[in-house]
């Protein structure tokens, strides 16, 4: 099956999708390289709160990401957290997610802008929603995330 397809005309999107919290996000497949378990970390000292350190992915040194510290959630992480790895710019990030959920396939129809009312905490890191029955898929802008890790950088 193709990663996009057009079906009435209608572009159609694939999204990994992960909950933090209570919240349910999703990023382009296109840009998820893998999705593991923990990997044993090694902190960094004076890094900003968000990022839980370094890991060893067959020997790529990848800096993993607390998304539920990102985005200011309160509560303890859970320990049988994932990792969303994903490909930027500079290489490849691990994004800590709470629970891995399944991989929807998403016609354009169903995608709006990021609405006013999202928490201020989110909504700088999110490139819209998709409306789909009972719930909102949150989909990541994995650039706006990498723009505000240089930044903090």
């Amino acid at each position: 099956m193709e990663l996009e397809k057009t079906i009435n005309n209608e572009e159609i999107k694939q999204y990994c999708t992960f909950k933090v919290g209570d919240d349910f996000f999703g990023i382009d497949v296109l840009n998820v390289q893998e999705v593991i378990k923990p990997l044993l970390l090694t902190e960094v000292p004076q890094s900003d709160k968000e990022i839980c350190g370094l890991m060893n992915l067959r020997g790529n040194i990848v800096t993993q990401l607390s998304l539920r510290k990102l985005f200011g959630f309160s509560g303890e992480e859970p320990e049988a957290h994932m990792n969303v790895i994903v490909n930027m710019s500079d290489g490849l990030l691990a994004l800590k997610v709470d629970e891995i959920e399944d991989v929807y396939s998403l016609e354009s129809s169903t995608f709006e802008k990021t609405p006013d009312t999202l928490t201020p905490g989110i909504k700088k890191y999110v490139g819209g929603i998709h409306k789909l029955e009972g719930r909102l898929l949150v989909i990541l802008d994995l650039n706006l995330i990498e723009e505000a890790e240089m930044g903090n950088g």
